[in-house]
């Protein structure tokens, strides 16, 4: 197939160029005339399965031919040579035998990090472990170098890389699959150096950017038969660019780096490398341009001389369109409206971009026109309905059931996902319903089982069922993983089965499959794993489906794909989408290394941060060149301004400094083409504007109006009338949250249960007046009625920073008064007005002349006395309806006193504006409110009087506000 050379053979195809086409081409170009068994005795070799598909569509398209023999980089591990290396340990039970090493060193040492971050330690040494087998580099080596100026990083990452060591000394009983690869490629490297392969073997598409790939290459290279092509050679960069290359810290994100490296090692000249097939690039002109803009930082000064040479620009930048979007959201419309376009012309569209968010708002957007994208990432197994149903149910051994935990799981599209899945879902409703209503926090079999009993639709074996699957579950102390793994699928299986047989839909689709796959991995390795708690088996469980992908490679458009930047590098495409063009996206920001900074990398002959940056840089060298390339960023991301890409800048700012080659021009079209699509996404995103609706202020009819009311929502009928209205008249109530927290109202009604209490037990007996009594009923009421530790502990707190003074107070109103109600109930009908007023009194006391004094226990601020004169009336009207005999079984009295007994952070009583506002005067105001808005003709206005404009109302969003303020006027709405 080739002639004899002195030299090794490397070949190449020029950035843009269909690279799997080029190659088969090539091929055919070779090999025609000759027998057709001569093309069957090639060897390919390709980096990714995704070549080795397209290469064998190129030939099934013919003409009829046998094909060569395709294989991975991979496979080298089933070459005859690999019978002799021992079988590499599985990467999961390297990364489980490190967790169970560096779990005890956090025991002893639990400063050196946290144990949430127990799994991610052990991959991210399983990593450096493999990257030093795969560059060839000892722990010697490692502890050789020169540390003197971060011993303090240094000191604990010894710690870690000791136990580093003990793997990597007994690597070669037990390889790693880096270090197997290593010495699979060593062992052919020295048995084709003795009796060389006379067939020809070709290693295509890979930049050898890593140490045992780059090793192969040598070797191949070597053979009289062997030979590389390289993908995307700029084979416009002059000599003396190249030679300026050769220094990886100042040069290893240049794009052609890894090709200056490559030829170093083999000892050939840029202008050695040769063509491999004769094919032109979509466009010579942009790959000239692009190939400048590219430059190595210190010789961009060549941009002045060779700036002119370009010729005319707008040809080469005729076919790129620039987009700058307002925000992430834009450039993901602006994208997906360029694909469907594509798909409708049935152009092949791809979008290239390492931006993972990105790519799911592009896919989002393409869902309104029922496109599916061909994504070669997939998403997340994690985020797979599988994956998060799994990483719930684990929850539930690692903490006690709560309502939350509890509906989370119920309502789960995979839960009870067999049978009577309808009936499921009601059942769960009701119980919903319940929690909200009722306030179950944590769900116990003896409060199910009590709801049940109540219930006349829910069966008690669904209880029953939901009892034995979610309650009672925590594991406490350790266990080794395969219990854990067994107990945690056993249940997950019988949640998804519900009352039918089999696993429900747990394992089905692509999702389930991976998932199915992904836990007999665990199965395999777990022996190796140890002894963990419920929270350790819960992080290593969430890290390991976290770096799982799901993929369905059958539901995209074959036209409309989303790739990686790997696959850019093989792949052919009409339009070339690049996305997400941003400094910290495209190139990413370096990955933060625990282990070491970049000079200790580079004294140890690791790879450098900036190897991912020359690599994002050769695939965007590669992507620019298609025939159609859209270049898209977004000016703000996150309440934030972004940073152009470095590649975005330099190509601009070449176009910018070449005016007389037409470059502001090209710039200037290429930004109007974007322009032209920007206004297309405002076209499909402009909404009707619809005019803000006005202040409501309905008025119903005189039957649908309040009957009756508590004096607690006077005042919210003096300053939020709307919210009477709606409660009232409409009957709708919030909705009560899911979990019960403690919040102000609980806090309010245990205070009041504990007074209560003590101050009935000092009615039987005065000894009981102190501190200690007070605290005592405290702790009992609050161990009842409070399942929150933090809550508890503060409200206890709170009690007895204030129990004193309440003591103190309470032997003074003892003095004149003694109590003859508690929680006692009024009522008071106006039949002139067909109205009620209902009230529910903390504490009434009877004084020695038979006067009466109201309490209110406040624990938070008691209002003011002006608050309670116009607003806050509670206290005012309950003293009316006293004078009035309104309180259940006693009998009318003049009021002496009322009073808020506050009991917050800053406890004061305030008493009731009692001669500001007599009893009888309060009455006829509150008489001539009730019969203001008894009147059909008055409204009912939203947010008439709040305290603040800050307060926030049940029903603001019911009456839309936001769309009107404080300021506008009400608009009165008649209603039937």
């Amino acid at each position: 197939m080739f002639d004899p050379s002195e030299k090794p053979r490397v070949f190449a195809a020029p950035p843009g160029a269909d690279f799997p086409a080029v190659l088969v081409e090539g091929l055919r170009a070779r090999f025609a005339g000759k027998p057709p068994e001569a093309m069957a005795r090639v060897h390919l070799i390709v980096n990714t399965r995704r070549m080795e598909r397209r290469i064998r569509t190129l030939f099934d398209q013919g003409p009829p031919a046998l094909l060569p023999r395709i294989s991975l980089l991979s496979d080298i591990a089933t070459h005859a040579v690999a019978a002799d290396i021992p079988p590499a340990v599985s990467p999961l039970r390297k990364r489980f035998e490190l967790t169970q090493l560096i779990s005890q060193l956090l025991d002893r040492q639990p400063d050196l990090a946290a144990r949430a971050t127990l799994y991610d330690l052990a991959d991210s040494l399983a990593t450096l472990m493999d990257e030093m087998a795969g560059e060839g580099v000892t722990p010697d080596v490692i502890e050789g170098l020169d540390v003197s100026d971060q011993s303090g990083h240094w000191e604990r990452a010894k710690a870690f890389f000791s136990i580093a060591r003990h793997f990597l000394e007994d690597v070669d009983k037990r390889p790693d699959t880096d270090t197997r690869q290593r010495r699979i490629v060593e062992a052919m490297a020295a048995e084709w150096a003795k009796a060389p392969p006379d067939h020809p073997i070709i290693l295509a598409g890979s930049t050898g950017s890593r140490g045992t790939t780059m090793l192969l290459m040598q070797a191949i290279a070597g053979l009289p038969q062997g030979a590389i092509v390289l993908p995307g050679f700029d084979f416009d960069m002059p000599e003396p660019v190249w030679d300026t290359l050769d220094e990886a810290l100042h040069s290893e994100d240049h794009p052609q780096y890894r090709f200056r490296h490559l030829m170093n090692t083999l000892g050939v000249a840029p202008s050695e490398v040769d063509h491999w097939h004769p094919v032109a690039a979509p466009c010579p002109l942009r790959n000239a341009l692009v190939s400048l803009a590219l430059r190595p930082a210190p010789v961009t000064d060549q941009w002045l001389r060779e700036g002119p040479k370009l010729g005319n620009l707008p040809d080469a930048t005729e076919a790129i369109t620039l987009i700058e979007a307002p925000s992430v959201r834009d450039e993901a419309l602006a994208i997906a409206l360029r694909m469907r376009k594509a798909a409708e012309d049935g152009e092949t569209a791809a979008l290239i971009t390492p931006d993972r968010m990105l790519t799911r708002q592009v896919e989002a957007a393409l869902d309104r026109w029922n496109i599916i994208a061909d994504d070669s990432a997939g998403s997340p197994l994690q985020l797979s309905p599988p994956g998060r149903f799994l990483r719930h149910v684990s929850t539930l051994f690692q903490r006690k059931l709560t309502a939350e935990s509890l509906l989370t799981l119920l309502k789960h599209p995979l839960c009870h996902s067999g049978e009577n899945r309808n009936t499921h879902l009601l059942n769960t409703r009701e119980l919903e319903l319940a929690i909200r209503r009722k306030g179950m926090t944590f769900p116990t079999p003896e409060v199910l089982r009590q709801w049940q009993v109540a219930q006349e639709f829910v069966p008690s074996a669904w209880v029953e069922w939901v009892i034995s699957n979610f309650c009672d579950k925590v594991w406490d102390g350790k266990k080794t993983l395969s219990d854990r793994l067994e107990a945690h699928v056993a249940l997950a299986e019988n949640l998804t089965r519900g009352s039918a047989e089999g696993s429900g839909g747990l394992w089905d689709e692509a999702a389930g499959r991976k998932a199915a796959a992904t836990i007999a991995q665990l199965r395999e390795n777990a022996k190796f794993a140890g002894d963990m708690s419920a929270a350790d088996y819960a992080d290593l469980f969430g890290a390991i489906f976290a770096r799982e992908e799901v993929r369905d490679r059958d539901s995209g458009h074959p036209n409309i794909l989303i790739w990686g930047t790997l696959e850019a590098r093989v792949q052919g495409a009409n339009l070339v989408i690049l996305g997400g063009l941003n400094e910290g996206s495209w190139p990413a920001a370096p990955t933060p290394d625990p282990w070491l900074n970049r000079k200790m990398r580079h004294d140890a002959g690791l790879l450098l941060p900036e190897r991912r940056i020359g690599l994002s840089a050769h695939d965007f060298q590669q992507a620019i060149a298609a025939p159609e390339v859209w270049i898209t960023r977004s000016v703000r991301s996150d309440e934030a301004e972004t940073v152009p890409s470095r590649w975005i800048n330099r190509l601009t700012n070449l176009l910018s400094g070449l005016p007389d080659q037409g470059g502001v021009q090209s710039l200037k079209e290429m930004k109007a083409r974007g322009t032209h699509w920007m206004g297309l996404v405002s076209a499909i995103e402009a909404v009707k504007e619809i005019p803000p609706s006005a202040r409501p202020s309905p008025r119903p009819p005189a039957q649908a109006r309040p009957k009756r009311l508590s004096v607690t929502q006077i005042k919210r009928l003096i300053r939020d009338p709307y919210a009477i209205y709606a409660r009232e008249t409409l009957r709708l109530r919030p909705l009560d949250s899911l979990m019960k927290t403690p919040d102000a109202l609980l806090r309010g009604i245990i205070v009041h249960e504990i007074l209560e209490q003590f101050v009935s037990d000092i009615d039987k007996d005065m000894s009981l007046l102190s501190r200690d009594h007070l605290m005592s009923i405290s702790e009992t009421v609050l161990a009842k009625n409070v399942p929150w530790p933090a809550a508890k502990a503060l409200w206890s707190a709170r009690l007895d920073r204030v129990s004193d003074r309440f003591v103190a107070s309470e032997a003074q109103r003892r003095e004149h008064s003694r109590p003859i109600a508690y929680e006692c109930g009024a009522k008071l009908t106006v039949p002139e007005l067909d109205f009620t007023l209902v009230a529910k009194a903390d504490r009434i006391d009877r004084t020695e002349d038979g006067d009466l004094i109201i309490y209110d226990y406040k624990t938070g601020k008691p209002p003011s006395q002006k608050d309670q004169r116009y607003f806050d009336k509670q206290l005012l009207l309950e003293a009316a309806m006293a004078e009035q005999g309104g309180f259940r079984d006693i009998d009318p009295a003049e009021v002496a006193d009322a009073i808020y007994i506050g009991l917050g952070p800053s406890p004061k009583d305030e008493h009731a504006p009692m001669l500001d506002a007599p009893a009888l005067e309060v009455w006829a105001e509150f008489l001539q409110l009730i019969a203001h808005y008894g009147d059909p003709s008055n409204g009912f206005t939203a947010r008439r009087a709040m305290q603040s404009d800050r307060d926030v109302g049940d029903y603001d969003q019911l009456a839309r506000f936001g769309e009107w303020d404080a300021t506008d006027e009400p608009l009165p709405e008649d209603l039937t």
